[in-house]
């Protein structure tokens, strides 16, 4: 994840990961979805499939970017916005 409101005005976080195949891409997008969704936060924008290898979930304040490595390595978003910050996920989590 990368908080990028210092060096972008479209959004505040990045969160980028990828699937390990079309299932998985799939499922990864879907399970965003319904977490946020009992959170009453709604997407306001979907682009992409697991089909195309890359899925792009805009929920304003967050993008959520779900590539498959292949994908994701050829983008390298990451390397793209190397000047946001890191956000450390998953410490503490169970």
């Amino acid at each position: 994840m990368l908080d990028v409101r210092e060096v972008s005005n479209v959004t505040d976080y990045y969160v980028i990961v990828h699937g390990n195949s079309t299932p998985h891409i799939k499922a990864l997008a879907e399970e965003v979805h319904v977490r946020l969704k009992k959170e009453g936060v709604r997407t306001h924008r979907t682009s992409g499939t697991a089909e195309s290898a890359w899925i792009a979930m805009d929920y304003v304040d967050v993008v959520v970017h779900i590539f498959s490595r292949e994908t994701r390595e050829y983008y390298a978003l990451q390397d793209l916005w190397s000047d946001a910050k890191p956000v450390p996920v998953g410490a503490g989590e169970g």
